[in-house]
This record gives structure tokens, sequence and C-alpha cells, in this order.
């Protein structure tokens, strides 16, 4: 077994792209710009945020913090998203979730400009990848996708059971591995979800799992056959005593029983999470370089 390690492959990622940034800058171009915005002080969004700030900083992306509190009122917030989206020197937006109540998460993604919507989820963004268009893939896929790239893992010819049909991971993920792509694409891919009858006999033939239902340790050793490739997308909050939080993260999979199983398998924490803000650096990037039109 060999961890799918996304400390070591977003590590990879992040050189390449300071050097590419170095070189953007060289040409006499801006650095990349990414803003974000925070609404209110969750725990986990402060997190998130203070992690992908930081990881701007490490390869000379700039970034500007917007912080308000639980109480701003949608108005107000889709005003500073139009003045961002107004902003030449902003090269991506993104407003982290979850959001008070009383916004719409619907309408603050239908007011970020496709072009600076790092985060892929505009459905413009959304049309064009599933057509197969030049567009913004949603950081979490397109991170699963960088994690197999980085490791050599293929796809092409493969059956890969996707668990979880999210419009952020698992549908998106179903659509770009099954696309006629030489570098990730190809498989044959089945979707599944909670729904789904007899999904254990479904699993247990995958060659590749990918696990993104948002339950703790709900891929067990007996869905997973030998050698199989398992990518565990989940971030589950698990009580735990000898924690000095008071809990502990843990994915989707049952890492201790399905890992001797596995050729390949991600962590949790330090897999697919890495990635995913990874994938939003090149998602800035691209921006900034203009790639992504």
């Amino acid at each position: 077994m060999q961890l799918l390690d996304g400390k070591v492959a977003s590590a990879a990622i992040k050189e390449d792209l300071k050097n590419k940034i170095s070189a953007l800058q060289s040409n006499g171009r801006k650095l990349p710009h990414l803003a974000a915005i925070l609404v209110g002080n969750d725990p986990a969004s402060e997190t998130y945020v203070a992690s992908k700030v930081k990881n701007c900083k490490e390869i000379r992306i700039e970034s500007s913090l917007f912080r308000y509190e639980s109480s701003i009122s949608e108005e107000m917030l889709l005003q500073k998203i139009q003045e961002l989206n107004n902003d030449d020197t902003i090269n991506g937006i993104l407003v982290q979730v979850p959001l008070p109540k009383h916004i719409s998460e619907k309408k603050v993604i239908l007011n970020i400009s496709p072009l600076k919507d790092v985060d892929g989820f505009h459905p413009l963004n959304v049309g064009n990848m599933v057509l197969g268009f030049p567009a913004f893939i949603s950081a979490t896929p397109f991170g699963i996708l960088l994690l197999l790239q980085h490791y050599k893992i293929e796809t092409s010819g493969k059956n890969v059971v996707v668990i979880g049909r999210s419009n952020n991971v698992g549908t998106p993920l179903s659509i770009l591995l099954s696309r006629n792509n030489n570098e990730y694409g190809n498989a044959t891919v089945t979707l599944c979800h909670s729904k789904t009858k007899d999904l254990k006999s479904i699993c247990v033939n995958a060659d590749i799992v990918i696990a993104a239902i948002g339950r703790p340790w709900f891929v067990t050793a007996d869905m997973v056959k030998e050698k199989a490739v398992v990518v565990d997308v989940g971030i589950n909050r698990v009580k735990d005593e000898t924690k000095k939080s008071g809990f502990a993260l843990k994915g989707d999979v049952d890492f201790e029983n399905v890992a001797p199983k596995c050729s390949y398998i991600t962590p949790v924490p330090g897999g697919v999470g890495l990635m995913t803000i990874a994938a939003l650096l090149m998602n800035t990037f691209k921006a900034a370089e203009g790639s992504h039109k």
C-alpha cells in the first residue's frame, strides 16, 4: 500500500506554479491576485480561509481577505462581489461557505463573474466543463485529478465508482473521469449515492473508489477489492476525548481496515484537502494568465 500523499503532490504543484508566476512577472505581468470573502466566524471556515491565504503567500499570489459579520445583508455582500468583479487588479474571487441562512448561496454564485470564478461553481463554468470547453473546474474534483496525475494512476479503461453526487464533487468528477481525455479520462464511471441498491457489489468490482458521501467510515473493507485505488474526499468531525479540541477529523473510508487491501489510498487529513487548495491556486494562476478562456 502506498499513500496518495496530498502534501507531497501539492508541494510539487506549488513549486511549479511559483516558477510560472516568476516567469509571468519577468514578462512584465502583475502577480495573480485572489480575493476571499469570509462572512461570520465559523471555526472551520476561519481555518480554511487562513490556509488559502497562507498558501497564496508561499507562491507569491497576492491575496486580499474581506471579513464581514454574519449580520451583513445579502444586498451588501452582492454589492461587494460586483465591486470585485469590476476591479481589474483582482483575478479570482472566492466566497467561503457556509453562509448565514439569510444569504442565498445560489445568488452569490451567480453574481461572481465566470472569469473570476476560481472555485468553478458558476453555471457557465460548469456547463463549459460538461461540454469540454475551457473552464474553471471545481477545486476539489480538479485537485483529485491532479493527485491521480502526480502519482501516475491510470484511469483509461478502468472501472471507477464515485460515491456521492454533489454538484461540487461527485457529479463533475464523474463527468471528467469519463471524458475522452488521455490525461485523466476514458474511465467507465458509476456514480452512486445513498439510494443506490447493493452498493457493496458495485464497489467491490471497482479499480478506483472515490468516496465523497460525507459519512465517516462509510466505505468498509468488504466494499473494496484487493489492489484497488481509494480516494477519500470526506472530512468529518468525530468526537474524540483524547484530542484537545474534543474531536478528530475522519474520512468517509475506514482507513485502518481498508488501507491494507489497497494499492494506493489517500490519508485524512493530508490528502484531498491539500489538493483542493493546490487546484484553487492553479485556477487563480490561470485566471491571471488568461489560459482558462
